[in-house]
């Protein structure tokens, strides 16, 4: 395995962890939008930048789920 490939397994592995913790505090919901940055960032040193692009969304969509969360606001 190289490094990319191993840079790749530990953020969707990290996404998969605090995706299914999110229920428990706000900072699993930062914890995976974070892991989907990171995501972002695998799929285009990889090529793959369609998949850089969704996940570079999927990390701005649970920032504003995180911001929400913190402030109270619906």
């Amino acid at each position: 395995m190289d490094a990319l490939t191993a840079f790749g397994l530990c953020a969707v592995t990290a996404m998969l962890v605090c995706y299914a913790l999110e229920d428990r505090s706000a900072w699993f919901i930062f914890g995976f939008a974070l892991a989907c940055a990171l995501g972002a960032v695998y799929g285009f040193l990889q090529g793959a930048w369609p998949f850089g692009v969704v996940e570079t969304i999927w990390a701005l969509v649970a920032l504003r789920r995180w911001r929400h969360k913190r402030t109270g606001s619906q």
